[in-house]
Parts: structure tokens; C-alpha cells; sequence
């Protein structure tokens, strides 16, 4: 009887190994079985100042279900487990990352879209990719994050964009004689944002009469007249052609937009963040932003690219009549080139073979936001950009997305 017993034990054990290697390709990676890929996002949905992100879990939704209704990537559908919260905290945006990775069992993060976020280091150690919009250091040098525009806080020496500077000459007739005045918060990603864009406008042959990086990051300051007097005296005691805005929240753009106009400011204004329809619902918001430029780092929903009549008809698809905003433009990009990674990993996916495909030469090009090129894209932007004006309470598209090479970051 006692040798029977441990010939069942044995014959049992067999058993268990021909399942195991029987079992599909990708079986023992986290967050991936024969039929799913399980992914999860960090963004700054709350804020104390008001900013939010919320709204690129829409985006990459719509993404991934027009590709879980093409049949998934090799076989497997895209399990959306949603995005968790960081409220601009980079200590729960770390938190955040470790329940994805360490709870949800998630292959990947898509979307992240965070100004602070915390979780890089985790990841970069975990080995588990994330894609987003690469605001930050934290995106830059790493061989796990995946910035949909590439790294915007290059290291001095390595290229940094010029696209905002040279499209904004195009739209102006030319750079010579101009000059641009930079303002940000005294936030170390606005600070860095304004270095580089600073360099940019000059590439483009803009003269920098200005940038200041005093502006507390906080709130919106209670008066605006000390930023305003030395935007109005910064060209040789005249105001400069162009106030570039770098600073994340609209609260701070409207503020500062209403002091300069209110000054007597004629020239352009122009920032990232203003391109969102669902800010003009507001009427105060909605002047204080007239005729401002903004430089989205993807063709505008106002374009007549087939590639932005997709992603219309995606997100109508989740969630009919919903704004487009710029951050479900990110989520959307983002999550589309995870998809485009995952399928050029192959149907044997491990989070290895993944990194190793993302950092192989990876290239891929797309009129929505132009192009990303990795592993070079990890120490430099993509250096690609459109702009948009609005104009009488509705956007046009001011310079489609355009591709520009860059310079090194001085």
C-alpha cells in the first residue's frame, strides 16, 4: 500500500508539470494569461489646485476597446482595470504603483499621467513599463517609462525640442525682431519646462527678453500685478511679442491672461494646457482665454486627419457625447502605442521580452502625434507639436502636428 502511495504521488506530480507546461505563452508573467493583458493607470484625477487628469482614463478606454473588439493583440483582450488617484501627491502616486503592480497584478500602467508622479523609481526596479505623458525627470533615462512625446526634461547636453519655438515663427511670419517673455511656477517640472522652452523659442530665432520661475505653485497668487509689471517692462521697458505660460492649472493661466489684458497687453499668448473645450463652458474662463495659442503635443480634434476621425468615433463608441479633452488626447496616445509595443512583442509576451522589444530600435509613426522612437525617445522629446488659437469661443487648428529636429539642451 505504501509504495502504491508514492507512485500516485509521483504520477500526480507529472500531472501537474504537463499542465504547467501545457499552460499558455506568458502564463507566469504578472497581469497575463492565454486570453488578457491586465493593465492599470495613475493620474492626478483631485487636486487641491483644481487640475485634473481624469479625464485620459476615457481616452485610453476608448483606445483599448476598439482594439478588444478587433479581437485583442495576438489573441488577448486588454483588461482595463482603470486608473487610481495620486491627487498631485508623489507619495500616493507611489502608493498607487504598488497596489497596481503588487495587488492588481497589472502587466503595465496605461495611462499615467501625473506631474508628480511618484511611482518611477518602483517601476524602473520592478521592471514593469508604464506609459503616459513624460512631464517630468522621473520619465527621463529610465528603460520602463514610456512618454507618448518621449522625455521633456532632457539632461543638459542631449536634444531638447525646438517645435514649439519654429511653429509658433511659421504662424507669425517669421522669429526676426520678436522676442518672448517665460513664465512658470517655481515647481521643479515648470522650471525645467521653462529652460527648455525657453531654448526652444530661441532655436527658432525668437529673442528671450525674460523668464521667471518665482510664481508659487501652490495657488494662484492674490495679486498678479508683480508678474504682470515685469512681463509689461521685460523688452527694454515695452511689453515682448509672446508670453509663453508654463505652469500647470488653468486657475493660473486665467489669472494671469485677465492681468495682462487688463494691463493693456496686445501681443500672443500662449501655454500647454489651455486646449480643452470643457474649461470654455465657463464665461469668465472662457475670455480670459481669447486668443490664446496653445501648443498640444498631438494633431487637434479640429483636424481633418483620418486618424483623429477614429479617435472621435472610439471614444463616441464609451461614452457618446463626451468633451474631447487634451488629457483623453494623452490617454488615448499613449494606450495606442502600448498596443503597438504589445504587438510587435509577439504572441510569447513576458514583461522581458516586452522591454526588450520597447528599448530594440522601436519606432513608430502616426499623424496623431507625430512620432516616438525608443530607446533615444528615453533621454529627449519626440520634438513634435501642433498649435491651436482660440478664437471667438471655438478652437481652430493654427499649425497642424509637425515633426522638428532637436538641439542640444544648453
Amino acid at each position: 500500500m505504501r509504495r502504491e502511495l508514492v507512485v500516485l504521488a509521483v504520477v500526480v506530480a507529472l500531472a501537474g508539470c504537463a499542465a504547467q507546461q501545457k499552460a499558455a505563452p506568458g502564463a507566469r508573467t504578472p497581469g497575463v494569461t492565454d486570453t488578457t493583458v491586465r493593465v492599470g493607470g495613475v493620474l492626478t484625477k483631485t487636486s487641491a489646485s483644481g487640475y485634473s487628469t481624469k479625464d485620459a482614463e476615457l481616452g485610453a478606454r476608448a483606445r483599448f476597446e476598439r482594439a478588444n473588439a478587433a479581437g485583442g493583440v495576438h489573441g488577448r483582450k486588454i483588461e482595463f482595470v482603470g486608473a487610481e488617484d495620486d491627487t498631485q501627491d508623489a507619495a500616493k502616486g507611489d502608493a498607487a504603483a504598488k497596489k497596481l503592480v503588487q495587488k492588481d497584478k497589472v502587466f503595465a500602467l496605461v495611462p499615467v499621467h501625473a506631474p508628480n508622479f511618484g511611482g518611477a523609481v518602483f517601476l524602473e526596479q520592478q521592471g514593469v513599463p508604464w506609459f503616459g505623458w513624460a512631464t517630468g525627470p522621473q520619465w527621463c533615462g529610465t528603460r520602463t517609462g514610456f512618454g507618448y512625446n518621449g522625455c521633456l526634461a532632457p539632461k543638459p547636453g542631449a536634444g531638447s525640442q525646438t517645435w514649439w519655438g519654429n511653429q509658433m515663427a511659421d504662424l507669425l511670419g517669421g522669429a526676426s525682431g520678436k522676442t518672448v517673455y517665460v513664465q512658470t511656477s517655481d515647481s521643479s517640472g515648470s522650471k525645467y519646462g521653462g529652460k527648455t522652452i525657453s531654448q526652444s523659442f530661441q532655436a527658432a530665432g525668437f529673442t528671450l527678453v525674460g523668464l521667471n520661475s518665482a510664481l508659487p505653485g501652490a495657488a494662484p497668487p492674490a495679486d498678479w500685478l508683480p508678474y504682470v509689471n515685469k512681463i509689461m517692462t521685460s523688452d527694454g521697458g515695452a511689453p515682448p511679442d509672446i508670453v509663453v505660460s508654463i505652469i500647470a492649472g488653468t486657475k493660473f493661466n486665467v489669472g494671469l491672461y485677465s492681468a495682462l489684458k487688463k494691463a493693456g497687453y496686445k501681443g500672443v499668448l500662449s501655454d500647454a494646457t489651455s486646449y480643452d473645450a470643457a474649461i470654455l463652458k465657463d464665461p469668465a474662463t472662457a475670455r480670459a482665454l481669447e486668443g490664446v495659442v496653445a501648443a498640444p503635443m498631438f494633431e487637434p480634434f479640429e483636424s481633418s486627419a483620418p486618424e483623429i476621425a477614429q479617435l472621435r468615433q472610439d471614444v463616441e463608441k464609451v461614452a457618446p457625447g463626451a468633451t474631447l479633452t487634451q488629457h483623453l488626447a494623452i490617454g488615448y496616445w499613449s494606450a495606442d502605442i502600448f498596443l503597438k509595443m504589445l504587438e510587435q512583442t509577439g504572441r510569447d509576451l513576458t514583461r522581458e521580452k516586452f522591454l526588450a522589444t520597447g528599448n530594440g530600435s522601436f519606432l513608430y509613426e502616426n499623424a496623431g502625434f507625430g512620432k516616438i522612437q525608443y530607446p533615444k525617445d528615453h533621454a529627449e522629446p519626440n520634438g513634435c507639436g501642433a498649435l491651436v488659437k482660440l478664437e471667438g469661443g471655438a478652437y481652430r487648428v493654427a499649425k497642424s502636428m509637425k515633426c522638428f529636429d532637436n538641439v542640444p539642451l544648453k
